[in-house]
């Protein structure tokens, strides 16, 4: 048994469906199959339901997700074990973040607990989400930064996992715009001439946002997709380039909106805008399990933090 089948049967348990699961471990529809066919007959039991749908296990499915979990945990434990003898190691924490945050937040975010909190070693692991919060639940980082909305939530056990709030931020539309700060590109489109949409590839995070965004909006969009790519980053430069229009986290056009190099896209509506929550996640310690002490001296420095402007918010109300 490879341990890449127990990730993968973890996957599609949690997503129920095989074509997302497949897009998610970055492998074609088929070869995903025969890996969870691989697994059913190590084990010599059926996992998957294939007369339902969606996507459901069988009771030994049920059962053995548990225990993949268990297994997976005991890999993690033994490599954190052998991890743990490095000299740096417990002066060091490591952060699973997606991509667009470690470019956008992070850094910033960095600045300011060295500056509140105490200079420390990061090592940052930069991920899809699935990818990262797979990391975490296998043991490979100490923290978990991603984003959160209600209709993509992530999903993990808050028996097992602590959760931050640390804020949030908009996905809006963006176009290249001129000195004046005037989009060369507007919303929502005239017919017989949609807008060039610079999109994200099926399986990114804020491709399932701007979805949402699309499916939502009041007014329909007229959109003709050019270019297409699962990193914000990308998408911005070819906005930069006037290429079109692309939706983007605030935190990442921040500069060039300041520079009068993008612009809104949608008018400053806010018709076509989503609010994302920026989440902190732990595995919660335990005696098996105590994780580093620095990871508990910075959750619970936060944890003070946003108790602190708890009681701000209050005073102010009253």
């Amino acid at each position: 048994m490879e341990t890449k089948w127990l990730e993968d049967f973890i996957s599609l348990a949690e997503t129920r469906s095989f074509s997302r699961s497949a897009e998610l471990r970055h492998v074609t529809q088929p070869a995903f199959s025969r890996r969870i066919q691989s697994l059913e007959a190590w084990l010599g039991t059926d996992l998957i339901d294939r007369t339902s749908y969606p996507t459901s296990l069988t009771p030994a499915g049920v059962v053995f997700y548990e225990q993949a979990m268990e297994m997976l945990g005991q890999i993690s434990n033994a490599r954190a074990m052998l991890r743990g003898k490095g000299s740096t190691t417990q002066t060091t924490l490591d952060f699973a973040v997606p991509h667009t945050l470690s470019l956008t937040y992070m850094p910033k975010w960095i600045s300011a607990l060295e500056a509140g909190f105490c200079s420390f070693n990061t090592r940052l692991i930069a991920l899809n989400v699935h990818d990262a919060v797979m990391t975490l639940v296998e043991g490979g980082c100490d923290l978990l930064l991603c984003y959160h909305h209600p209709h993509q939530p992530v999903q993990l056990d808050t028996s097992r996992y602590d959760m931050l709030s640390l804020g949030s931020e908009s996905l809006r539309a963006y176009s290249r715009c001129d000195k004046s700060g005037v989009p060369h590109f507007s919303l929502p489109g005239k017919p017989g001439a949609p807008l060039p949409l610079l999109s994200y590839t099926n399986n990114a995070y804020l491709g399932r946002m701007v979805e949402l965004i699309l499916s939502a909006a009041k007014r329909r969009l007229l959109l003709e997709k050019r270019y297409e790519t699962d990193m914000a980053e990308g998408l911005k430069m070819m906005a930069l380039e006037g290429h079109g229009i692309a939706f983007l986290p605030e935190s990442a056009v921040t500069r060039e909106v300041k520079q009068k190099l993008l612009a809104r896209a949608d008018g400053g509506s806010g018709d076509w805008e989503l609010e994302m929550e920026i989440r902190l996640y732990r595995e919660r310690p335990s005696e098996q399990r105590p994780g580093k002490p620095l990871a508990a001296r910075l959750w619970n420095y936060l944890e003070q933090q946003k108790e602190a402007e708890r009681k701000q918010r209050e005073k102010k109300r009253k």
